[in-house]
């Protein structure tokens, strides 16, 4: 939707911007413009210590412990060569090659590498099982894989045999496989490509690929069914980064910007479309210095030697230092006294138009005792965090934002490279996903949900509709996947002011399945995913997520999930907080099983979590009080199959695992006979 002539400063600043990046071209051409200008910047930082690399001797081995630098004038000598030596191997333009490792700098190398190869690179999640992985493999017709080390390899052999695989890269060194001719290392592709580089042959590859050729094929979650391989050209990742570019660019707030100063920490795997847009080719296209957690038990002490300006995270990561916060303050005392009042004091400072001096004073003092410490133990230098796949807690992004700690919302997902909207820096509202980024164009289909069933809303409700040059045009060999996922049955009305098609084709939108509130003055408000929405018995609709996110700020709960679904009222699936619940036990001198299984059958458990409950309903409408929970004894992980790898909950996994608790809770009456009527 365009902005009409009343648009706020910040839009108008962003319909001005000029980017300073060339327009059009594909990603690797994209990152040599980058490493000219910036040859002799930091591009990488990693640690020493961790892994046994087999890239050891062309990149300067770190001491453990520590990180060492890559500059981009020595990525792009590695990217280069691990081209040319992907081509040596008889990789064409087109032809298909998957990345099946953690998150670490090797796996951003060999990702450009293959790009400027020519090859559509694919991607496998590291918490795949073996059949996950023949089929992400086999599906794309993948022809090399890339894979991080033995273990991960032992899933790819033990498929190996329904697969077209001509060769497997390594990225540590192999302590077992060696003697097999079909299995290299990363190393042994430099090897190749230095000795059988030619800088104009080189360019000729580059030139072989458009800005509209393949890019990737990234897999869906699957939360639902089985993953489907959304195709995503150059052009649909590079106009994401002039996009993204363009609405943190134009900002007037301090240090709100991404460039060659920018320093990020990357985490998130890079298998999913959210790091790899902006965590690794946003950052690589503007001089940016990436550094990497290649440890999840480290992360915390990585933050401390790479000291980011900017990180990116999903909700989950957010509600954990929240938690590591709350925790260090205590249960009770002095110190849980200060936490506690000084968490009002951001809230009430967040929301103030123009605080006071007395509020200014809280701040300043709550800021020297509390907010501090927390901006140090995530480096001390973070200028802003950006937040996305998935919805943050309106009041958790309050909080933070009231410490000053800047944190920014925004929404995509993978058929969109991702980013369709994100909150501009100079007017971040809480609760909200931003507006869309220029040149993406939204509209609110009313016909699959309506204001009334979300009475609070006060702008347009209904499935979010978008289009724009970051939308992928279909799914790899699901034509009646893709056929469901786009319309062009949207009113003339829509299409004002927006650029119609340039071959006189009607206007395609995709669908998004996401519920959204669409503000008057054109911000997002996710309200529910379309399939997640409860209708219940009573014909009462409910969306989960807004109770969900009340309990991210409560102690005593760890994980949730709500349920209600054809039945006649709503209740809970709860994963208790259980460190907390222990040092509650032991403070009032209450003794607990040891088993879990049994703790969570425990009345004064019960009890205890009743008292979160309680805190959650306060507020809600009747219809969407908890009325009755049980309790999951233990944490929904991507390793147990209960969440994605992007830490969304793949609720039917965890339906299934759950289902004799789920009929055991609603067989019980809820309290005080209390339903809907």
């Amino acid at each position: 939707m365009a902005h009409s002539d009343g648009a706020p400063a910040w839009s108008q600043r962003e319909r001005r911007h000029v980017d300073e990046l060339e327009e059009r071209g594909t990603i690797p051409e994209l990152f040599e413009t980058s490493a000219e200008q910036h040859v002799d910047r930091v591009a990488q930082r990693y640690k020493g210590g961790i892994y046994d690399r087999s890239l050891h001797g062309v990149v300067p081995r770190a001491e453990p412990g520590t990180y060492g630098e890559v500059t981009y004038g020595e990525l792009r000598d590695v990217v280069r060569s691990l081209a040319a030596g992907f081509r040596d191997l008889g990789l064409t333009a087109g032809d298909r090659a998957a990345m099946f490792a953690n998150t670490r700098m090797e796996w951003g190398q060999a990702d450009l590498g293959l790009l400027a190869a020519g090859c559509v690179v694919t991607t496998v999640y590291t918490e795949s099982g073996k059949e996950q992985v023949r089929y992400l493999l086999d599906d794309p017709d993948a022809s090399v894989v890339v894979v991080e080390n033995e273990k991960l390899l032992e899933r790819v052999l033990a498929v190996e045999d329904d697969l077209d695989l001509s060769h497997i890269v390594l990225i540590d060194e192999p302590k077992r496989y060696g003697s097999r001719e079909d299995i290299l290392t990363l190393g042994d592709i430099y090897e190749r490509g230095q000795e059988v580089y030619d800088y104009d042959t080189y360019q000729s590859w580059l030139d072989e690929r458009g800005p509209d050729d393949l890019a990737s094929l990234i897999y869906t979650s699957g939360t639902t069914g089985e993953p489907k391989g959304v195709e995503l050209t150059h052009w649909n990742f590079r106009s994401n980064i002039h996009q993204a570019r363009k609405r943190f660019n134009s900002s007037e707030q301090p240090g709100i910007s991404i460039g060659p100063e920018t320093t990020t920490m990357s985490f998130l795997p890079l298998a999913h479309v959210f790091e790899r847009l902006v965590g690794h080719f946003l950052m690589f296209g503007s001089g940016a210095t990436v550094g990497y957690a290649e440890h999840p038990d480290t992360l915390s002490e990585d933050l401390q030697q790479v000291q980011p300006t900017v990180a990116v995270s999903v909700p989950r990561v957010y509600e954990r230092i929240f938690d590591t916060m709350r925790e260090q303050a205590g249960d009770s005392g002095l110190k849980r006294r200060i936490f506690d009042w000084s968490l009002g004091v951001a809230r009430e400072y967040q929301q103030a138009r123009s605080p006071g001096l007395g509020l200014r004073l809280k701040h300043g003092l709550a800021d020297r005792l509390v907010y501090s410490t927390v901006r140090e133990r995530i480096g001390g230098r973070v200028e802003f965090m950006v937040s996305g796949g998935g919805s943050l807690s309106e009041d958790l992004c309050r909080l933070f934002n009231g410490m000053g700690i800047t944190i920014i919302e925004g929404y995509g997902l993978t058929e969109t490279s991702p980013i369709i909207s994100v909150n501009p820096p100079d007017d971040i509202r809480p609760g909200t996903m931003g507006a869309p980024l220029p040149g993406v164009d939204v509209y609110v289909d009313e016909s699959k949900a309506s204001a009334k069933q979300f009475p609070e809303a006060a702008g347009d409700v209904g499935e979010l509709l978008v289009r724009g040059p970051n939308v992928t045009a279909r799914y790899r060999n699901k034509p009646e996947a893709t056929d469901k996922a786009f319309t062009t049955d949207v009113p003339e009305s829509a299409l004002d002011d927006t650029e119609p098609p340039e071959d006189g084709s009607p206007a395609r939108w995709f669908r998004t399945g996401d519920i959204v509130e669409h503000t008057h003055d054109d911000f997002l408000v996710f309200k529910e995913r379309l399939k997640q929405l409860l209708v219940l018995s009573t014909g009462k609709n409910v969306a989960p997520a807004p109770i969900e996110e009340r309990f991210a700020v409560n102690d005593r709960v760890e994980q949730v999930m709500i349920l209600g679904d054809d039945r006649k009222f709503v209740a809970a699936l709860l994963v208790p907080n259980f460190e907390r619940l222990h040092r509650w036990a032991e403070a009032n001198g209450v003794e607990l099983p040891e088993d879990r299984e049994q703790l969570c059958e425990d009345e004064r458990v019960h009890e205890w979590i009743q008292g979160a409950v309680d805190e959650v309903n306060d507020g809600l409408d009747s219809s969407a009080k908890v009325k009755q929970f049980a309790l999951a004894p233990q944490e929904w992980t991507a390793e147990n199959d209960m969440l994605t790898p992007s830490m969304k909950k793949k609720r039917r996994n965890i339906r299934d695992v759950y289902a004799d608790r789920i009929e055991e809770m609603y067989e019980r009456p809820p309290p005080e006979a209390e339903t809907d009527d």
